[in-house]
């Protein structure tokens, strides 16, 4: 599914949490924020997509999720965090190559053509991971060492990454052809930005056969780039992204346009990103997979970046005037997604009150980032019930319907969503401090349900008023639009 991740390292954060991020960009899928208890869960699961059957382990965690509403193709989870305080966000459709799709190809569903033949499931994937994996792990590490086995064991009918933090760690998985995969613990230091390509572009094999310090892969990832010739690096580099990824034309105008806004903004002195003898382009194939930041990342720079539709540059589609490149890359901020989420692990916190999930519903552009505690029963009902038809009774359909009518009338329309955005996320950040204060104060941690209720009765005031305004506007500019001075 394309979208866009963004990874920030514990020291490259203002609190030293960890946080892990991604747009869900569907095609206006309809999703929503629950929580998932062990009674829920099956112990045998079945993919609606490829049809493979997986069998689960025992005593699995709660965590929370972000399935699609319609279930008709699947759970497609999303994002979520576990009752261990692990978050895990699946996935980032990433690139590949035909020299590797044709030495370990996907496993795909190949449906009978007789009725002599038999079904052969497909392998897992977007539909599939976060269920998997999530409820049976303890550690980001050993997020990595389940769905490689998985990956292993049954294959994908697909390439993805899919990242995992918890309070110490951050660990981001891609995965190579059908069964093969590799894994690098994210710098502590770093914001990673990836953007539907194979990401990695550096790799210490010797590390990943070695202590498995910082790096792990398929068993015989070295016997498989070497007999299928797929190396082509120069004078000694290991780039994975030159051996497993892609540098099409496509890449130019699709992805890395995207690693270019967002390590313009991170690194803006450290890199020459505009004019001749620009360091980086928005075409440039070598874009670095992270960056140390500039200066330290709080959740509100998380979502500016998320948010990107190439504000200060000549390719904003939003431009009055007609540049020649406005519109010309897509953005980041795009009008089909479903869901974003950051999932922040803080470190200085009991593991009750580790994890709190960032969510934002509809296209990032215009709508807002609003934070929930994750150790909980049950998710409040303006975030947990969902409906498949429009409605202002719950956090996705007004963010739809919020970013739909600002779209219309932009200019009129951009104080009334810097606005809403701010204001959600600074009464977000204030419901936190209260809320941590009285649980770490009485140890009550039940009171995180308390919370959220608080926290979604904002979301839902501060979304209400801010519909009525962009309606307003956008009526104020319809087409058919007529004043008399008399009127």
């Amino acid at each position: 599914m394309p979208c866009t991740t963004l990874l920030v390292g514990k020291n490259a954060s203002n609190d030293r949490s960890t946080m892990i991020a991604r747009t869900d960009d569907g095609h206006f899928d309809e999703k929503k924020l629950i929580v998932v208890t062990p009674k829920q869960q099956k112990r045998r699961y079945k993919s609606v997509l490829s049809h493979v059957v997986v069998e689960l382990p025992e005593e699995p965690l709660s965590y929370t999720a972000c399935p699609s509403v319609d279930p008709s193709n699947g759970v497609w989870a999303a994002t979520g965090i576990n009752a261990a305080g692990v978050g895990m966000t699946a996935t980032e459709t990433i690139t590949s190559n035909p020299r590797v799709l044709a030495a370990d190809p996907l496993v795909e569903l190949q449906k009978p053509k007789s009725r002599r033949e038999k079904e052969i499931p497909g392998g897992i994937g977007e539909e599939d991971i976060l269920v998997l994996v999530l409820p049976f792990i303890r550690s980001a590490r050993e997020g990595v060492l389940r769905l490689g086995q998985l990956l292993e064991q049954y294959g994908t009918y697909e390439s993805n990454g899919v990242a995992f933090n918890d309070d110490k760690e951050i660990w981001w998985l891609e995965t190579i052809g059908g069964h093969h995969w590799m894994a690098k613990r994210v710098p502590d230091d770093v914001v990673v930005v990836m953007p539907n390509q194979f990401g990695m572009d550096s790799f210490d094999l010797n590390d990943a056969f070695g202590p498995k310090k910082d790096h792990l892969c398929s068993a015989d990832l070295r016997e498989f780039i070497a007999e299928n010739y797929l190396d082509l690096n120069q004078n000694g580099v290991f780039n994975p992204r030159n051996i497993f990824g892609s540098h099409t034309d496509q890449d130019h105008v699709y992805n890395t346009p995207r690693a270019w806004f967002m390590g313009r903004c991170l690194a803006p002195r450290s890199f020459r990103w505009d004019g001749p003898g620009a360091d980086f382009t928005p075409e440039s194939d070598d874009i670095p997979w992270s960056f140390v930041p500039e200066r330290k990342l709080a959740v509100e720079d998380v979502k500016y970046l998320l948010s990107s539709n190439y504000q200060g540059t000549p390719y904003n589609p939003y431009l009055n005037h007609d540049t020649g490149l406005r519109g010309k890359y897509r953005s980041i901020g795009i009008n089909r997604t479903g869901v974003t989420s950051v999932c922040q692990i803080r470190p200085d916190y009991p593991v009750e009150l580790r994890g709190v999930e960032w969510i934002c519903f509809g296209s990032t552009t215009f709508d807002a980032l609003l934070p929930v505690y994750t150790n909980v029963s049950k998710m409040p009902a303006y975030l947990a019930n969902v409906s498949m038809d429009c409605s202002t009774e719950n956090f996705y359909w007004a963010s739809r319907l919020i970013g739909a009518l600002a779209d219309h009338s932009y200019n009129q329309c951009a104080q009334h969503i810097d606005r809403y955005q701010a204001a959600v996320m600074t009464k977000g950040l204030q419901l936190l401090r209260e809320y941590d204060r009285k649980m770490l104060d009485s140890g009550d941690y039940s009171l995180a349900a308390e919370a959220n209720e608080k926290l979604a009765k904002m979301a839902k005031e501060q979304s209400v008023q801010t519909l009525n305004k962009v309606l307003l506007a956008s009526s104020e500019t319809m087409k058919n639009g007529y004043n008399r001075s008399d009127n």
